[in-house]
């Protein structure tokens, strides 16, 4: 199938190429002429694992392009992704002013045929009719612009929610594995269409393991599609927010949150993932998603309390690394302090919403002195958004003349570092272990003081 995928960010880069692996003709286009060029020559502008591979090998097979030209994206696709960003304004809703552009590009574009317009970007519930209308807006402006007489666009078009449950750093694997497929659409034809585009996938054909059953696939109204998104994000960051909670308590009285975990999460009906503690959840997704369907609940007359107590939490878990400090440093002013991770989870280089930025300016404005190390950032140069920090080359690098360090992203290296020689150089060997990642015994033997969350 010929395939258009609008804005090349994590979700459209992805599915773009992905889509490309299965054997559809797909155009990828982006305003952005630097990051079409560099796609061009095959390297990925974002650091996801197994990106780049799929992306040089759909360029060499010719069944992936880039471009600037909407109109001929607009041409080609049988179904034109919509996968630009809807990030958060002040007031917690999401800015859609980029959906409303590319919507408004497609409709003036639109000429005959009839085509699938996918909403893939993470939209308000009922943004389904809203694209349809601006879309509709854009054909008018279109034949407005024509003059009078000018032959009108036979066009027709439905537009499908699609939603993605893509994790940065595991895209590419949830692509090609994905728990379910949700289609919304009141239109028959559209959900045959977006079926047999999927269908390699649903297939499991490149799958991990391609002896599973079928994927399941979800088909249910717009509305429905859009809020199983904002749901589904909900739902995780709560999950987080209360084991932080229970960790929190597990300090008080003595217990471990580890063995907590483990216990609740034999549980059927509660499950082990999502029950890590630790300082709290960041990203473009969880924060975004929860203020978001906060904010269409007050929309809507709802005082969504739970939800609004799942951000409180994490607003203050946020803190929970400072706190630690204060209590085994005493005073931090004049203190050095080196950070294991900066990005706000592990194989992704995205600094949105990390909890490391808090806490940088937090002990910023408290007189101490940070470092850090992360594998990608220390190793990419890019310090974009970064300041009052000192990104160090490697774990040794950091951990000189600190008198603390703090685990704050989980990377897989981390568990492999030097600790005893690493402890040496240190000041005071005092390891904040923000995700309960680390092995504690390995640390307390090689000297370090361990602290970590609800243990």
């Amino acid at each position: 199938m010929r395939v258009c995928v609008i804005g090349t960010g994590y979700v459209g880069l992805v599915t773009g190429a992905c889509l490309a692996r299965t054997g559809h003709d797909v155009i990828c286009v982006d305003n952005n002429e630097e990051k079409v060029k560099m796609m061009k020559a095959g390297r990925s502008p974002i650091f996801e694992p197994g990106l780049s591979e799929i992306m040089e090998a759909a360029i060499e097979a010719g069944t992936i392009e880039f471009t600037t030209d909407l109109e001929a994206g607009v041409n080609h696709g049988e179904v034109l992704f919509i996968a630009v960003g809807t990030p958060p304004l002040p007031t917690g809703e999401s800015d859609t002013r980029y959906v409303e552009a590319v919507a408004r590009g497609i409709g003036s574009h639109l000429t005959d045929g009839y085509k699938v317009i996918v909403n893939k970007s993470t939209v308000p519930i009922g943004s389904g009719d809203w694209v349809r209308m601006i879309v509709l807006d854009g054909m008018a402006e279109r034949q407005k612009a024509l003059g009078e007489g000018a032959p009108a666009a036979t066009a027709e078009f439905d537009v499908v929610s699609n939603p993605e449950f893509l994790r940065e750093g595991s895209a590419v694997y949830d692509t090609f594995n994905p728990d379910r497929i949700v289609l919304g659409s009141n239109n028959p034809k559209a959900l045959e269409l977006m079926q047999q585009l999927y269908l390699p996938i649903v297939e499991r054909k490149f799958a991990e393991d391609p002896s599973l059953p079928p994927v399941p696939v979800v088909i249910t109204d717009l509305n429905s599609a859009e809020m199983i998104k904002y749901a589904a994000n909900s739902f995780l960051a709560t999950k987080i927010s209360f084991i932080n909670e229970v960790a929190n308590i597990c300090d008080r009285v003595g217990a471990d949150v580890t063995q907590v975990a483990k216990g609740i999460g034999l549980d059927s009906r509660i499950g082990e993932k999502f029950l890590q503690a630790g300082i709290g959840w960041g990203g473009s997704c969880f924060p975004k998603d929860v203020s978001a369907l906060v904010h269409t609940a007050d929309d809507y007359g709802y005082d969504a309390q739970l939800l609004k107590a799942t951000v409180d939490v994490n607003k203050r878990q946020r803190l929970l690394a400072l706190e630690k400090l204060q209590k085994e440093l005493k005073i931090l002013k004049g203190k050095t302090v080196g950070l294991l991770g900066l990005t706000f989870k592990p194989d992704t280089d995205d600094m949105r919403d990390a909890p490391s930025l808090l806490l940088i300016e937090n002990l910023n404005r408290l007189g101490a002195k940070v470092k850090a190390y992360d594998p990608i950032v220390s190793s990419s140069g890019l310090r974009d958004g970064l300041s009052g920090v000192l990104v160090e080359t490697d774990p040794h690098r950091l951990a000189d003349g600190c008198d603390a360090l703090v685990l704050v992203t989980d990377w897989q290296q981390f568990l492999d570092l030097d600790y005893a020689e690493m402890s040496k150089s240190m000041n005071a060997p005092v390891m904040i272990d923000g995700r309960n990642f680390l092995d504690r015994d390995k640390l307390e033997a090689v000297g370090f003081r361990y602290v970590g969350i609800g243990r």
